[in-house]
């Protein structure tokens, strides 16, 4: 297999404005970061879509813990590169009723939030597709959390993210990994 680097990786820094950020969400509306005022933070979840059976396992859990999430001022929201309609079979499939899902991800999108973007290989997947990364967004559009993955395994543990967050929130504890 020959791989080739077609961009230089991105990376983003927590302390640094993350890049803007609108989305399409199955409620009909746009969902623009920007624009978002949570007590804490804004939690952006990227999937790799519909064909993603981790991902599948991964949301649930993540839908089950909104109330802890919104109980740390932490709102949620899951991304795709994914068509409405087969972000609307995920949700729905996934029973996922109570999480704000985005959709239409573009290739460029993923790259500027550093994003590892794979090439389908196998006839379920879309041509290409975001690997997982979620992060955390201060109220200000300052990054204070960010893990990306190269494969759908090994995502951020959301019930020892519950733990640190709630830690941090209760000891003012600083942001981390903000060295270059």
């Amino acid at each position: 297999m020959t791989v080739t680097a077609t961009a230089p990786a991105i990376r983003l820094v927590p302390g640094n404005i993350v890049p803007a950020l609108t989305i399409d969400t199955l409620s009909g509306s746009d969902w623009n970061l920007a624009n978002q005022t949570p007590r804490n933070y804004t939690m952006v979840v990227f999937y790799r879509g519909l064909h993603c059976p981790l991902c599948a396992e991964y949301l649930k859990q993540l839908s089950s813990k909104l109330s802890q999430l919104h109980g740390l001022g932490i709102e949620v929201i899951a991304i795709s590169g994914d068509t409405r309609e087969k972000a609307a079979n995920s949700a729905e499939t996934w029973g996922l009723k109570d999480l704000t899902v985005g959709y239409g991800l573009t290739r460029e999108a993923m790259r500027q939030w550093g994003l590892y973007v794979s090439k389908g290989a196998f006839e379920s997947e879309p041509t290409y597709f975001n690997e997982p990364g979620l992060f955390l967004v201060q109220p200000d559009g300052t990054l204070f959390f960010a893990s990306a993955n190269n494969a759908p395994y090994g995502r951020t543990d959301l019930d020892a993210l519950l733990e640190g967050m709630e830690f941090v929130l209760n000891h003012n504890y600083p942001m981390r990994g903000t060295e270059v």
